[in-house]
């Protein structure tokens, strides 16, 4: 018998169906849930209760809401996944935890601005509630086995992470995350960026730059790099750089690991065991909250974590309104680069 409650918030359609907006990633939250012993998708809430009846044939779910706050409401909910536009997360996160929700697993990106980010881990820590972010990338094979490697000493001392991705938001904010996980979740000291907006686009309703390059140099001395752009999108590459050695790791296509060393006479690929599947690693995280939620541990995509990761978004959009390096914890709350054209952007 299940005793978790868990409530969906954008059922949305899967992935490249008919009408589809976005990646349905209620539908891989949803295979999470199954996977978790004792969790059950008790209730729904959508705007289109089409969508919400679809997602009930597939995945169950007996209580059907439009108005989500109502099903937070009437529903005793444990568990809630909020699966909707960056827009909305702040105050669907934020309404879950004040109804009780013991445990809340958002999609990234955070929020359109870092005021946002930090109210929701505020409102989550006042109330006691689990908070965590779907960066599942931390679950995926190719990025967890050159973590092994590195930790191994494959590379000696590290010196340097890199990413490359299409812009420091909607991609960036997994690379971002990515460089804690490699570093033992070291704390950044400062960022130092620019951003061009020309050839931006728009993702998930939040404009994003056309081109931007993020400098981060971590407490422990390492030194983080990430370039963006219209290059780069189609690489969706980490590298690790360090005394001895690189590795580069990445997830798109069949995978990549490889590894160069002084002893290895050029780059060697490395086997890849383990799940690198984008709705298989978003199931794992869900299942790791939910253990975590039952453990009283620190789930693997906490808050904490993904609120230090946002924090270099913020920042780098900062160090380009500045023209300047933005020494850490970033103090402007909005997000630099949304309000570029607004009179009273504050000065340095």
């Amino acid at each position: 018998m299940a005793d978790l409650r868990v409530g969906i918030i954008g059922c949305g359609r899967p992935r490249e169906t008919a009408g589809a907006t976005g990646f349905g990633m209620g539908h891989l939250h949803a295979r999470g849930y199954a996977d978790a012993p004792g969790a059950q998708i008790v209730a729904l809430a959508d705007l289109s209760p089409e969508n919400a009846r679809a997602f009930q044939a597939e995945h169950g779910g007996e209580g059907i809401y439009e108005d989500y706050r109502e099903m937070l409401g009437r529903e005793r909910l444990d568990v809630v996944s909020v699966c909707t536009w960056p827009a909305l997360h702040a105050e669907m996160v934020i309404a879950a935890a004040e109804a009780g929700v013991r445990a809340i697993h958002c999609e990234k990106p955070m929020a359109p601005t870092w005021g946002e980010a930090v109210a929701m881990v505020r409102a989550c820590e006042e109330r006691g509630a689990q908070l965590t972010f779907n960066h599942q990338r931390r679950f995926s094979a190719p990025f967890r086995e050159a973590r092994a490697l590195f930790r191994a000493g494959a590379i000696g001392d590290l010196v340097r992470m890199e990413g490359e991705c299409g812009n420091l938001f909607d991609w960036g904010t997994h690379w971002f995350d990515m460089f804690g996980f490699y570093n033992d979740e070291t704390p950044a000291e400062w960022v130092m960026g620019q951003v061009e907006p020309r050839g931006g686009r728009t993702f998930f309703g939040v404009p994003v730059e056309g081109q931007g390059l993020s400098h981060v140099r971590f407490q422990n001395g390492v030194h983080g790099l990430l370039i963006t752009g219209a290059d780069a999108a189609g690489r969706f590459l980490t590298r690790l750089v360090g005394t001895d050695g690189a590795i580069e790791a990445s997830d798109a296509g069949d995978g990549l690991l490889r590894v160069w060393g002084r002893d290895h006479g050029g780059w060697q690929t490395a086997a890849l065991e383990g799940d690198r599947s984008f709705g298989g690693t978003v199931a794992l995280g869900v299942v790791d909250l939910v253990d975590a939620l039952r453990a009283g541990r620190e789930p693997e995509l906490s808050a904490r974590r993904a609120l230090r990761a946002t924090e270099l978004i913020f920042a780098t959009y900062e160090s380009s309104r500045r023209r300047g390096r933005v020494d850490l914890p970033l103090t402007t709350m909005d997000s630099a680069f949304l309000s570029r054209d607004s009179a009273d952007s504050p000065s340095p």
